[in-house]
């Protein structure tokens, strides 16, 4: 039995195939071959067209069945896996109103700050669990205000994943999980948030059909199918964001289990059995995939925008002719610290747990006559696992005191060196999966649709590829080094 996942990415659309009984990928593909845009109409804005995402998908499906290793009509399911926080709005005819206002686009800073005092903060943080902050409902509070011809003709509203849903199934519905990272939830009374809904003025209306993560979403349109190759009514039976989705697909579904990626962005993901939050709102909580009234599982996420982003920036100015593979290995030959050279991974819109401040990126002490691009490419890597270690020293205080760190061999993991850098850094270790989100949507399909019993069972066959242990005690003057020139760029943000 086979089963499509869908992974919406900011960079790309990647699709895999998967055979439920090997819980193997057999066939997955990638659209497009380099990097979406992200549209900045405004400095600290970010945006992207939902009806991009969707031509991407169909052509990622189109090279997944090229492939010629399965029959497409053997699919018997579908799951999907998105990038998270995005706004997405449309009318009564399921059409666009405004490109979706993404996960790191930071225009709503401020909206969401005046509702977290007018509600208060005590209350959203019980409540929400979060301060509303730049997320999905203060984006839709931006709209509000500052386009209001739009904002009138909205039907619904939705998550990047609900969309994609919607486009193959005609059907719009949500999930809790949804709802949560969006900053609609109340998890105090497990409904859509009346202190939310009351403070921006949102009709109620706007907000789909609740679903379970796990459950049918829909099924296939006939003429999608005939277009896709696929077979008409096969249901959409799983929809989370990318971070929980990469949680599960690591098999980290339990209080204390801990995940990791490093790729558009950096996250550590914990998850909780607790209506946990920090004071200040620099880690966020959310509902996990496996998240019910009954069993409380939350997903504690600590994001930093700018990982693997800044890799790719910094590759078009300092290696454009260089793969991402030749990168790493360039940053093997200079040695640990760069001769002080030091490099803070921000400038992606703004970063949470720096408390929303816009305080960019910065490359500091370069020499000129000993620094090469080496340096840099290590000092990129050093200066990203320094912002996970600031961010998971955060978490610490919140209750989160991980023993191991599970993450695929993927993005910057696929580099020993950032993966030796990482464990150093943290003081924790990490195990290495062969992980992937379009396969982890495919075995969350396989869940939902019952072919698996439990999540456990979907990854019963998942394989550590190998453990690696923290080694040099020499990284944490380096690190405090590091912070202290964090600290400094935050008070001249803050004069």
């Amino acid at each position: 039995m086979l089963l499509l996942g869908i992974d919406i990415g900011t960079s790309s659309i990647k699709v895999s195939v998967v055979d439920a009984a090997s819980q193997t990928a057999i066939a997955s593909a990638q659209y497009p071959d380099n990097e979406s845009p992200i549209l900045a109409p405004q400095p600290g804005w970010a945006e992207q067209s939902p009806d991009m995402w969707w031509q991407q998908v169909q052509h990622a499906i189109e090279l997944c069945n090229n492939s010629g290793k399965y029959n497409p009509h053997d699919i018997s399911a579908i799951g999907i896996a998105y990038q998270m926080h995005g706004l997405v709005l449309v009318n009564k005819d399921q059409h666009v109103l405004r490109n979706s206002i993404i996960w790191c686009d930071s225009r709503a800073v401020e909206i969401g700050n005046k509702a977290l005092t007018a509600i208060g903060e005590k209350k959203c943080l019980r409540h929400l669990l979060n301060s509303p902050g730049n997320f999905t409902a203060s984006k839709l509070a931006w709209v509000k205000e500052n386009e209001p011809e739009i904002y009138d003709q909205i039907d619904k509203i939705m998550l990047p994943g609900d969309f994609i849903s919607m486009k193959l199934t005609g059907e719009i519905n949500t999930s809790v999980s949804a709802l949560s990272e969006g900053i609609f939830y109340d998890f105090k009374s497990d409904k859509l948030s009346k202190d939310v809904l009351d403070y921006f003025g949102f009709n109620k209306t706007f907000f789909p059909a609740i679903q379970p993560v796990f459950s049918s979403h829909g099924t296939l349109l006939r003429s999608v199918a005939e277009k896709l190759r696929l077979k008409a009514g096969i249901p959409i039976t799983y929809k989370a964001g990318d971070q929980p989705n990469n949680a599960l697909s690591l098999n980290v579904l339990n209080p204390g289990e801990v995940a990791a990626t490093a790729g558009t962005s950096g996250v550590i993901y914990g998850v909780s059995d607790q209506l946990t939050y920090d004071p200040q709102s620099r880690v966020n909580t959310f509902a996990h995939v496996n998240y019910a009234e009954e069993q409380k599982r939350l997903g504690v996420l600590l994001c930093i925008n700018g990982t693997g982003r800044l890799y790719s920036w910094v590759r078009s100015l300092y290696g454009p002719s260089l793969s991402f593979a030749q990168m790493n290995e360039k940053a093997t030959e200079a040695p640990s610290g760069c001769y002080g050279l030091r490099i803070l991974p921000f400038g992606n819109g703004v970063e949470r747990m720096l408390a929303n401040k816009p305080i960019g990126a910065h490359i500091q002490n370069i020499d000129l006559n000993i620094h090469s691009q080496s340096h840099i490419f290590r000092a990129v890597q050093e200066g990203i696992a320094c912002a996970f270690r600031y961010g998971l020293d955060i978490m610490r205080e919140n209750g989160m005191n991980p023993s191991v760190i599970r993450a695929g061999k993927a993005n910057l993991f696929m580099s020993d060196l950032f993966t030796e850098i990482f464990v150093n850094a943290t003081g924790v270790p990490v195990e290495l999966y062969k992980n992937d989100g379009s396969a982890g949507a495919a075995l969350g399909a396989g869940i939902g649709s019952g072919i698996f019993a439990t999540a456990a069972e979907a990854f019963s066959k998942m394989k550590k590829i190998k453990t690696v242990e923290p080694a040099n005690t020499k990284f944490e003057p380096i690190y405090q080094d590091w912070k202290n020139l964090l600290k400094t760029q935050l008070e001249k943000t803050n004069q």
